[in-house]
């Protein structure tokens, strides 16, 4: 015997269409004009490696202007600084960009830097180093958080730097040695 169409949809049908129309009415949104559809036009890992350049480039604002207000400080930060500027240069770039000869174009001047971080520097050189450590700190766990929604090579990025930001946030704190 022949196989035929029910006379009235089942039920089951009638759910299965609606969570189907209901879905796709989700992933199509309302309009056309939706505020955050220039957002999804850019791909993901351009707009993480963007906020990540912006989230560095104000880490190197706050080293500079902690050198500028404590100078005394300035060697013992040189380095840490000079890691950020690379890191900073490193996700910069996309992995189909050639790398830059010159990784010292961070934009940073440190003069109008405690403007720019939007915290002052503190006056004493050990409050200085603490909120620098609690910046580092806090960009590291940020960094650690955004893995989880971060593309394969950005995310081993973002691994390296948020573990070097934690170093950071450690040298920062602790006793330099006799020899500094």
């Amino acid at each position: 015997m022949p196989w035929t169409l029910p006379s009235r949809p089942s039920r089951r049908s009638l759910l299965v269409g609606a969570a189907g129309a209901a879905g796709a009415a989700l992933l199509t949104g309302c309009s056309d004009d939706h505020p955050t559809r220039a957002d999804v036009t850019i791909p993901l890992e351009r707009r993480m490696r963007e906020a990540a350049v912006r989230d560095s480039t104000r880490l190197l604002d706050r080293y500079d202007a902690t050198a500028a207000a404590h100078p005394a400080l300035a060697a013992r930060l040189a380095p840490l600084r000079a890691a950020v500027a690379a890191h900073t240069t490193a996700l910069a770039l996309t992995p189909s960009d050639p790398p830059s000869p010159s990784p010292s174009g961070s934009g940073s001047t440190g003069a109008a830097a405690p403007a720019a971080s939007g915290a002052p520097v503190p006056p004493k050189p050990a409050d200085a180093l603490n909120a620098l450590a609690d910046a580092e700190r806090s960009l590291s766990e940020s960094r650690t958080i955004d893995l989880a929604g971060a593309p394969g090579e950005l995310a081993r990025l973002l691994a390296s730097v948020a573990a070097c930001g934690a170093v950071h946030a450690y040298l920062l704190t602790s006793t330099p040695g006799a020899t500094s």
